[in-house]
């Protein structure tokens, strides 16, 4: 089959050799085959359920389309540029498998129509298959989370020591990002699962079909209702991509912290051998390329963001060619975010040990506990914010004498308020710090227990 035997005899010459690698997007739309043959076959038994072909026209395009499944899954299908895309390239080998039958597959339909089903039909699969690593990710910090309730951690703001904090609550930080994450792809799916088949070129049909009947063989939960809509909609695939950014963010947020964690000023966490790597020159030197990549990845994931908008915003209606820019940029949205999400989770299940004597003393060098003084005082009558100042000059007087608060004596804090008795020492070691904060949601040790059996009850929804 020539370039011009490809769409009519309207044409009288044959494609440049440059202008038809130009034009074809089988190198990649080869992605879609298996939805594209499993649309096909929704399509051709509508068409003899509507009888415009004869059942017996519908039963040997499908186990046509079937024998292509199976010789592409043997690795015995192997379709050329000559073949433009995917669409073109199964109904070329269905007809060389099943005669003039083949020809008939294409009646009432248009690639327009077709590849807006294929690619819902991919998404569709590849949006479940994301929201099911969210929730193995989700498992690990969980699990990590209920070991360490009673771990305390630096908490900073600015990147600056904050207040200390249970590192179970930290993890559940994670938690509720990709908990919005799965929600996230949830709604995004609904708007997925929409059937643009029958839609045609831009204006639908002549032909009697029923819209309803192969989208309910497709497991659509509604059909377009528009037609140069159908053909012309995006949005799904700009809101999959900006879904897929949030979960990169928040990988890449992760990222960022581990990295800190393991090195030298921090070590808070020592890498293992399974998930690090060295350095060619320097011996000594354990790289966390894991996190690494992932905050680099992140990007790309952006740029496609990107790309699908600004292909967007000028099209006129209805289908137009920029529209094939869409698939190399969900592929590769797909794959990025499958592959950091599986990276990830096993970084935290076997990659990472935190180093919790260090980290308790991590939250004993500092002056993250000069706010619980301030309660403190607050608690026994003193004007928070006269309290607050009080505290501030202590905190200066410190700094000065190379101590922290607790290594004041009793007479250095009645010197200070007369309010200050023994308890003060209690109220302000790290452990009473982290537990002391009970409001809901905060990082006191009840609240924790609380929000893990929340968090548990969520992956159950």
């Amino acid at each position: 089959m020539t370039q011009q035997q490809t769409w009519s005899q309207r044409f009288e010459s044959v494609l440049h050799p440059a202008i038809a690698r130009f034009n074809a997007s089988i190198n990649f739309d080869i992605e879609l085959i298996e939805y594209d043959i499993t649309g096909s076959q929704a399509h051709a038994k509508m068409l003899a359920h509507t009888g415009i072909i004869s059942l017996e026209e519908g039963e040997k395009l499908v186990s046509g389309l079937e024998q292509v499944r199976q010789e592409y899954r043997q690795g015995n299908f192997h379709p050329g540029i000559d073949a433009e895309d995917v669409h073109f390239a199964v109904e070329r080998r269905l007809t060389e498998i099943i005669g003039d039958v083949g020809k008939k597959l294409h009646t009432a339909r248009s690639r327009n129509d077709q590849v807006g089903t294929d690619t819902r039909l991919y998404l569709r699969e590849q949006i479940q298959q994301i929201r099911q690593q969210l929730r193995d990710f989700q498992a690990v910090l969980l699990d990590i989370a209920e070991q360490n309730i009673e771990t305390l951690i630096p908490g900073y703001t600015h990147l600056q020591r904050a207040q200390p904090l249970s590192l179970a609550h930290h993890l559940l930080a994670y938690f509720q990002m990709t908990q919005r994450d799965w929600e996230r792809l949830g709604d995004v799916l609904r708007r997925v699962n929409i059937s643009p088949l029958g839609c045609g070129a831009l204006a639908g049909t002549t032909f009697p079909i029923d819209r309803h009947y192969s989208a309910q063989l497709l497991n659509f939960d509604a059909v377009y209702e528009n037609s140069l809509d159908g053909v012309s909609d995006r949005d799904f695939a700009i809101e999959f991509l900006a879904a897929s950014s949030l979960i990169m963010v928040h990988l890449s947020r992760l990222s960022e912290e581990v990295i800190f964690w393991a090195s030298e000023e921090f070590r808070f966490v020592i890498l293992k051998d399974s998930c690090a790597t060295g350095s060619s020159i320097m011996p000594q030197k354990k790289n966390p390329d894991v996190p690494e990549l992932v905050r680099g990845k992140t990007g790309r994931v952006f740029g496609h963001l990107q790309a699908l908008l600004v292909m967007m915003k000028g099209l006129p209606l209805a289908y137009n060619k920029d529209l094939q820019e869409d698939k190399e940029a969900l592929f590769d949205s797909v794959n990025t975010v499958k592959a950091c999400l599986e990276a990830m989770t096993i970084l935290l299940r076997e990659g990472l040990e935190f180093r919790t004597q260090r980290l308790a003393e991590a939250v004993c060098e500092d002056f993250s506990n000069a706010t619980d003084v301030a309660d403190y005082l607050a608690a026994k009558g003193v004007p928070f914010r006269e309290a607050y100042n009080l505290v501030g000059k202590v905190v200066k007087t410190c700094i000065a004498s190379q101590k922290l608060l607790k290594d004041l004596s009793l007479e250095e804090w009645k010197q200070l308020h007369t309010a200050f008795e023994t308890d003060i020492y209690a109220a302000i070691s790290p452990r009473q710090v982290v537990a002391a904060r009970n409001s809901y949601g905060g990082t006191g040790f009840s609240q924790i227990s609380t929000a893990l059996s929340h968090a548990r009850s969520q992956m159950t929804t």
